[in-house]
């Protein structure tokens, strides 16, 4: 089975790779010649993962699915949420959007916040959505190397560790997208 990925960033390339199976070959917006910016224009995370997915369906005919996530903190009503990679600009910085988050916070004592992501699954002519989410809380500083976004301020619940002070394998497997991920690879697996 091939599947192509909505994505060029090759950290999510990364991520989605370790969990899905050998059988499905994964191929991502540079293997299919996809090099314009897919519209990203709903009010919903929901929404932009299914726009996403079927623009690419539409245009290029792959089978094909997309995510989107979301940082929801409690204290900013659900922000950055579905502005997440351009909270502070539509320069994408994950650097300015996690000083932008840690400053928002700054002042506040509820620190709780989720990930939440939506992957829209296209294939055989029918679309269907799955969703991962995992909460926890941001720190008042960045820890760890690893990760990217707002993996240095994000501790799991449960966790004494920020996303970006864990491996791959142990955030695919508490995290948002490895969630959403296992629910596709099940399905698929149907």
């Amino acid at each position: 089975m091939q599947l192509v990925f909505a994505t060029n960033n090759l950290n999510k390339l990364k991520e989605v790779q370790a969990i899905v199976p050998p059988h499905i070959k994964l191929l991502s917006l540079k293997d299919i010649a996809c090099n314009e910016d897919i519209p990203e224009t709903q009010s919903t995370i929901k929404g932009n993962a299914i726009q996403k997915a079927e623009y690419l369906k539409t245009h290029y005919g792959y089978d094909c699915f997309a995510d989107d996530t979301g940082l929801e903190v409690h204290a900013l009503n659900g922000e950055p949420g579905v502005y997440s990679a351009r909270y502070a600009g539509p320069q994408r910085n994950a650097e300015d959007n996690t000083k932008k988050l840690l400053a928002e916070l700054q002042p506040k004592s509820n620190r709780s916040a989720q990930f939440k992501t939506v992957i829209a699954l296209h294939i055989n002519g029918k679309l269907h959505t799955f969703t991962g989410l995992c909460k926890g809380e941001i720190t008042t500083e960045k820890h760890g190397e690893g990760g990217f976004g707002y993996d240095p301020v994000f501790k799991a619940e449960g966790y004494d560790k920020t996303f970006a002070e864990i491996s791959l394998t142990e955030k695919n497997k508490i995290g948002h997208r490895g969630k959403a991920v296992a629910q596709l690879v099940e399905f698929l697996n149907i």
